[in-house]
């Protein structure tokens, strides 16, 4: 197996805004040694609102992954249960608020057996790369990203598109019939990344362009150069919020044992 190590960042930036309503966190699981999780979530809403859809969501994550064990538990039921949870409680901070909270979600999970899960909802955004090649990435849950399925809309006219930012699918009291999308890799090795990201960050950027960043810097390096490129392509725009995670999977150089004639003598 493939020896690695995990590296990761966060990086934030309000942007034009009035509040952050952004929130990601990296965290470690007390009952499982190994596994890792990156969550990242978009909170819409009003002021307060989305503040408050996107912190019931990094609360749900952190609380089923203090829970789970992977000897009784699948990562793919937890995540579909972070997703369904949080989907809920907002609802029902929305009627106690009289404020209508919502948010995205995208949730990463990694394995010490090399595997990547992971689930979205929305058009918070989860990018694969292989070096500094981009080589998947989650499908927003948007009237725009339908189209394109349908081959109504070219994917160039989707980017500039007035209805982009118009979701069919989020956490909160606009959806009905939740959908929440989970997909896997196996094989994970030295090299690959990922890249977790709110529309505040992925809507400046080709896809092509992330991966050489990530690749080329430290996951701390690469978030701060996204967020600093974000600033400034986003000149002249009432920006959005702006937050991701950078999770790196480094080599681990394993020192080769060197053994003289002389210690080996002594230790005869």
């Amino acid at each position: 197996m493939s020896q690695y190590k995990i590296e990761a960042a966060t990086g934030q930036h309000i942007g034009d805004r009035k509040e952050q309503q952004d929130r990601v966190g990296l965290f470690a699981a007390p009952k499982a040694p190994g596994y890792m999780m990156g969550v990242l979530a978009d909170g819409m809403g009003g002021l307060t609102g989305g503040s408050i859809a996107a912190e019931q969501v990094i609360h749900s994550a952190r609380q089923a992954f203090e829970h789970f064990s992977p000897v009784t538990d699948k990562v793919e039921a937890m995540l579909e249960s972070i997703a369904r949870d949080a989907h809920t409680i907002i609802n029902l901070s929305g009627i106690s608020s009289e404020k209508q909270p919502h948010s995205t979600m995208v949730v990463l999970v990694l394995t010490p057996e090399g595997e990547a899960i992971w689930a979205h909802v929305g058009d918070s955004r989860l990018y694969r790369f292989d070096g500094p090649n981009c080589t998947e990435r989650t499908v927003d849950h948007s009237f725009v990203e339908r189209m394109v399925r349908e081959g109504k809309l070219t994917k160039e006219q989707a980017r500039n598109h007035r209805l982009s930012n118009l979701l069919s699918n989020v956490l909160g009291p606009t959806t009905a019939n939740l959908e929440v999308t989970i997909n896997r890799h196996a094989g994970l090795k030295p090299g690959d990344s990922f890249l977790l990201c709110s529309d505040g960050v992925w809507a400046y950027f080709e896809d092509r362009e992330l991966g050489p960043v990530i690749s080329m810097n430290s996951a701390r390096e690469a978030s701060e150069i996204l967020v600093r490129k974000t600033r400034e392509r986003s000149h002249g725009t009432i920006a959005d919020n702006c937050t991701l995670a950078v999770i790196k999977l480094v080599q681990v150089e394993v020192p080769k044992k060197a053994y003289s004639a002389e210690k080996m003598r002594r230790a005869v």
